[in-house]
């Protein structure tokens, strides 16, 4: 007899996209520049595949009471084994992730999306329905 464990997650935070082909530090700072807020170096970011093994991804987080956000690199960081290496694979076409937990009134879905496509190194940015996605449970941490 196998069981299997069913999980629902309820997504209460927004999540968007970025394509830049600069380095996670060069996103770190235009975003903390043009969102006037300090994006600070994490440790990596570690996710534990039970096949594959460890993938590490580099890490931002700027937190409040009332407010996180936490920008991750979407492809794993040197050496992974893996041929699609991604924190959310659904969604590879993505650089960058940004997540945002609260702050409805000062980061609201369209505003940040302009604000984020007006910055130098984003050449595209796409706010997703975190619900929709097949690896959801990658983002609670």
């Amino acid at each position: 007899m196998t069981l299997t464990l069913d999980a629902e997650y309820d997504c209460d935070f927004a999540l968007f996209g970025l394509v830049s082909g600069v380095p996670d530090y060069t996103v770190a700072w235009a975003l903390s520049r043009g969102l006037r807020l300090r994006l600070v170096r994490q440790p990596d970011f570690v996710l534990n595949l039970v096949q594959q093994g460890p993938l590490a991804f580099s890490y931002y987080l700027y937190g409040t009471e009332s407010l996180t956000l936490r920008l991750l690199r979407n492809r794993a960081l040197p050496p992974s084994a893996l041929p699609k290496p991604f924190f959310a694979p659904d969604i590879h076409e993505y650089d960058y992730l940004l997540q945002v937990v609260g702050g409805a009134d000062e980061l609201a879905g369209t505003e940040l999306l302009d604000r984020l496509t007006a910055l130098a190194p984003v050449r595209y940015a796409s706010e997703i329905d975190p619900n929709e996605l097949k690896y959801k449970e990658n983002f609670f941490f």
